[in-house]
């Protein structure tokens, strides 16, 4: 298939502009306006939402709202089929070094980390960049980890079919991109979300345990494993919460602010028992002992929460 006409336009007005582009200068904003809306929209995606949907099924999202780390994070474009995220772009102005710079690179693979998407794409039109965001991102690792696919913009129309085949609208909906993302999957190295979250789980879990048991001396093995499992099951099932929408984002993190963090978090737990109706909340019917971890130090649970 031969790349469309807009993307034959686009890559022959950035070759003959190319200085005026990669000047420090031209901004991201006038970069997606005036060359990456028009690239995506020749992929088959609505990025201005012209079929006027719904906002909860619109295709393309500007710049949406995820959680990373205890900050909400804004990537400049979410795709989407049927309210459901897809992979992100991040968009850089053209006189960044996508292949070369660590900070772009970071920053595109932590979004769709925390997102849990398997493929994201980082971009100034000049340079193309296809990362498997399953890898754990670092902040110290080089442009090229996890990076499985860059292209320059001189390659758009001979390599468009390439494209169109993982990116495209179609292509997702057919499932081409879910196979292109499993096939790429498990190199060597590679570290996937729910893994690293329960390993994650398993240094709070420890910590807790320490914590408590050096402050209730009275507990028993079963009574503490069931404090310290109890207390994270509710910080993520509340965290679960936020990120669907369910709960005010950022509440549940904002029990860490200032002192008696644990009584301000215990009051979290009992609202969500009256709203709920859980038995993962249920103070009444709960074990006594559960009393004697409100004076723990809860550095820990700051760091959970977060």
């Amino acid at each position: 298939m031969a790349a469309p006409s807009a993307i034959t336009e686009l890559v022959r007005r950035f070759r003959e502009h190319h200085d005026v582009y990669t000047s420090g200068s031209y901004n991201e904003t006038q970069l997606r306006r005036d060359f990456l809306d028009q690239f995506f929209a020749a992929l088959g995606w609505d990025v201005h939402n012209t079929q006027d949907y719904a906002e909860a099924y619109r295709e393309v999202i500007h710049e949406d709202a995820i959680k990373v780390g205890a900050f909400t994070k804004a990537p400049d474009y979410c795709f989407r089929v049927g309210g459901t995220r897809k992979f992100f772009v991040e968009a850089k102005k053209p006189s960044v070094n996508v292949k070369d710079d660590l900070a772009p690179a970071f920053q595109v693979r932590r979004y769709a980390w925390s997102a849990k998407l398997p493929l994201s794409i980082l971009t100034d039109f000049e340079e193309f960049a296809v990362y498997d965001c399953r890898v754990k991102p670092d902040k110290n690792d080089k442009a090229s980890t996890a990076r499985i696919l860059y292209l320059t913009y001189a390659e758009f129309e001979t390599r468009w079919d390439e494209i169109a085949a993982i990116f495209s609208k179609d292509a997702v909906l057919k499932g081409s991109f879910d196979k292109y993302a499993q096939a790429v999957k498990g190199k060597k190295g590679t570290a996937e979300v729910d893994a690293a979250f329960l390993h994650e789980i398993e240094g709070w879990r420890e910590l807790f345990a320490r914590n408590i048991a050096l402050r209730n001396s009275q507990l028993s093995q079963r009574e503490l494993n069931f404090a310290v499992q109890q207390t994270i099951d509710r910080i993520i099932f509340l965290r679960i919460c936020e990120d669907r929408g369910m709960e005010a984002e950022g509440r549940l993190a904002a029990t860490t602010n200032g002192a008696n963090v644990y009584k301000r978090l215990c009051d979290l737990f009992r609202l969500a028992d009256d709203k709920y109706n859980s038995g993962l909340f249920h103070f009444s019917k709960a074990p006594r002992f559960l009393v004697n971890v409100a004076k723990t130090g809860f550095k820990t649970l700051q760091a959970a929460i977060g």
